[in-house]
């Protein structure tokens, strides 16, 4: 009942009809009394002034029987205007007290919003709608007060590890001056004093050249610095975003020189323990050889020493191919591409391996060395076939795409997990017991050689699909 009485609609009525109320005592007050015996006790002093003095009994009629002028009618309606437009104002007042300080003090606190400031808050004890929003209001300001301080905590988080990764970031606006530096970028570029404010181009300018042109390429670059007489290798990333409206451009500087030399360490490792498996594969059993051969030689036993003489000659062929392999990687040649006509293309892929073509040849001529990438797609359409899937089921499919050409050769084997879908492509990585791991690596050579890409994926329903994706475009191919 009291939160009913307490609402901002039931003091409205209440006033609404407390305005009636008033209202009508005005008009009793200006029509009846006291306003009209008033008038007529005004207009009776003034007649008795002009006229002979009379009796008082000679006057029996009471001042309320007095007619009304129209003199008197204006008189009365203009002092009734005046009480109901007073009462009138001093009602809306006290209606509207309360929602014009609630107002300015939204105003107010609107203001300390705009300048960032969320301590502003607004002390009332009202039980109505203008006490829920005020709560409400009081609520706002405490989350934007709890999330300001959150960002506050974050973005102090965010500084301290920008500020002291070991990758050099260097955030520049739209006119080419440093807006963020992080520490590392400071000493790559300014001895450790800061950079903000800084034109980022004069500091490239005493940069080497090569790190120089890097930048003004504008695109992600791999290149190696001389500095202070040793080669430091970087890795440079360029990035343009919008930050508050404004165009910003963001240049790291990663320096790969001792990761690059660990990877270098590594694969030397596993080229080492590869080289080394196979020579003792193969020299083993020659040795062992030799030494039976060379005993059956001395007993006189010359009739089983073909058989011995043609395994030494099976081990040393493989090891041969085995050294030619990794010879063959080593001294890639540049490709040389020309203009190749697909349809003669696959027709004499096809007298090496045998695949099912999936698509249409394309009309349009493809732009490659033809001898290989007829070597890629002979080794990966064997590497299908082995797999263990169905033999019908090694396609091969191209697909002109405009700029660049997509080829695919896809199987229903079992496919490859995510460890090795991730290491694959890496020189001398391979499932197999037998196995080089210079496959796949070799073909990511060459396609990488052509200014193309290689890609591995899972099929949906099982299998593998090696997509190679060679530029149609006549630029120069990567030496």
């Amino acid at each position: 009942m009291w939160q009913h009485l307490s609402s901002l609609r039931a003091r409205l009525s209440l006033l609404l009809v407390a305005a009636g109320m008033v209202g009508g005592l005005i008009l009793a007050g200006v029509t009846h009394w006291p306003l009209p015996q008033l008038l007529a006790w005004l207009h009776g002093g003034m007649g008795q002034d002009a006229a002979a003095p009379t009796p008082v009994t000679a006057t029996a009629t009471t001042a309320a029987s007095v007619p009304m002028s129209p003199q008197d009618l204006y008189v009365v309606l203009a002092v009734g205007l005046v009480l109901l437009v007073l009462a009138a104002i001093w009602l809306a007042g006290r209606a509207l007290d309360p929602v014009s300080r609630l107002l300015r003090a939204l105003e107010g606190a609107v203001a300390s919003y705009r300048d960032g400031d969320f301590s502003f808050s607004i002390a009332a004890n009202r039980r109505d709608e203008l006490g829920k929003l005020i709560r409400m209001h009081n609520e706002l300001g405490h989350t934007l007060r709890e999330q300001r301080q959150h960002l506050a905590q974050r973005e102090l988080l965010l500084d301290t590890v920008v500020q002291n990764t070991p990758v050099a970031l260097v955030l520049t606006d739209a006119s080419g001056r440093v807006a963020y530096a992080n520490i590392a970028s400071r000493h790559l570029f300014n001895e450790g004093r800061s950079l903000a404010g800084l034109d980022f181009a004069e500091l490239l300018a005493e940069a080497p050249q090569v790190l120089r042109q890097a930048v003004e390429s504008g695109e992600d670059a791999l290149l190696t610095v001389d500095m202070d007489g040793s080669d430091e290798t970087f890795h440079l990333s360029q990035r343009a975003f919008r930050l508050q409206g404004r165009p910003h451009r963001l240049h790291s500087f990663r320096r790969m020189t001792r990761e690059l030399s660990r990877q270098e360490v590594a694969t030397w490792k596993r080229v080492i323990r590869v080289i080394s498996h196979e020579l003792n594969n193969s020299l083993a059993p020659i040795s062992s050889l030799a030494h039976s051969g060379a005993e059956l030689a001395r007993r006189g036993d010359v009739d089983r020493l073909p058989g011995v003489f043609a395994t030494i000659g099976e081990r040393a062929r493989h090891l041969h191919g085995f050294i030619a392999g990794y010879a063959s990687f080593a001294k890639l040649p540049a490709p040389r591409p020309v203009a190749v006509e697909w349809a003669g293309f696959l027709e004499g892929l096809s007298l090496h391996c045998r695949y099912r073509l999936a698509s249409a040849a394309p009309e349009r001529a493809g732009w490659f060395d033809a001898a290989q990438i007829e070597q890629v797609l002979i080794n990966l359409i064997k590497n299908a076939h082995e797999a263990g899937g169905p033999d019908d089921e090694v396609t091969l499919s191209i697909h002109d795409g405009g700029n660049e050409t997509r080829v695919e050769v896809s199987d229903r084997g079992p496919g490859m997990s995510e460890t090795v879908l991730a290491q694959a492509l890496l020189p001398f990585y391979s499932t197999k017991r037998a196995g080089t791991g210079l496959g796949l690596a070799l073909a990511r050579e060459i396609i990488e050689a052509h200014g193309g890409r290689v890609l591995l994926a899972n099929r949906e329903g099982g299998g593998l699909r090696v997509t190679l994706l060679l530029p149609t475009a006549k630029a120069p191919p990567r030496g």
